[in-house]
């Protein structure tokens, strides 16, 4: 049975919504992805998945981030549109950081990744303990 002539509308359409391309040096994609690429960030959209947290809950949640380090990155990513600050009205004053819409299509991906991580990070050890055995003996 003969394939249906694909439908070029769907095909403009597509384009339009994926018009970026990170090859290129002067795409705003390119941006997009050092953002991405942070360790921090890629560890902060997760932890904000299933809701808002205090600092101090970041803090405690993702283990080895300095206060500076999640300060700015959190700055960084509000400025990028993938995090919402929240200043609640409460007695005392505190705030609280929550996935944007944005920030949560990310943070889908970000939890796959996470849990590839997880799964084949032993995987990834003994690959490097063989190469480095391996280079070892070649001296």
């Amino acid at each position: 049975m003969a394939m249906p002539a694909p439908d070029p509308s769907v095909d403009a359409a597509n384009e339009a919504q994926h018009s970026g391309n990170v090859f290129d040096e002067a795409c705003s994609s390119r941006l997009a992805l050092e953002l991405i690429a942070s360790k921090w960030t890629l560890l902060i959209l997760p932890a904000l998945q299933d809701g808002p947290m205090r600092n101090n809950a970041l803090l405690r949640k993702i283990g080895g981030i300095s206060q500076k380090v999640l300060s700015q990155t959190l700055r960084e990513l509000e400025r990028n549109g993938l995090v919402i600050r929240d200043v609640c009205g409460t007695k005392p004053l505190h705030v609280e950081y929550r996935l944007s819409a944005l920030g949560l299509s990310l943070s889908d991906a970000l939890v796959t990744l996470d849990r590839w991580a997880e799964t084949h990070g032993g995987a990834l050890d003994a690959a490097r303990e063989r190469f480095d055995t391996l280079a070892q003996s070649r001296r």
